[in-house]
């Protein structure tokens, strides 16, 4: 299954709720703090809620 890099490049200060659970559920706590997930319907609910947060890379 293929793999996704998500990286926060946004603060999540002055966000709604969601989108900071969205940020927390993925494990991304800063700017420039990156993880590699599983690409999945759940992953892609979070991404999608808060996409204008974070930089999505699909990885082999």
């Amino acid at each position: 299954m293929a793999q996704l890099k998500i990286t926060q490049i946004k603060s999540k200060i002055s966000e709604k709720h969601a989108h900071r659970h969205s940020l927390r559920s993925l494990g991304l706590k800063r700017i420039g703090d990156s993880v590699i997930r599983e690409d999945n319907a759940q992953n892609r609910g979070y991404i999608r809620a808060a996409a204008h947060l974070v930089k999505v890379e699909e990885i082999d």
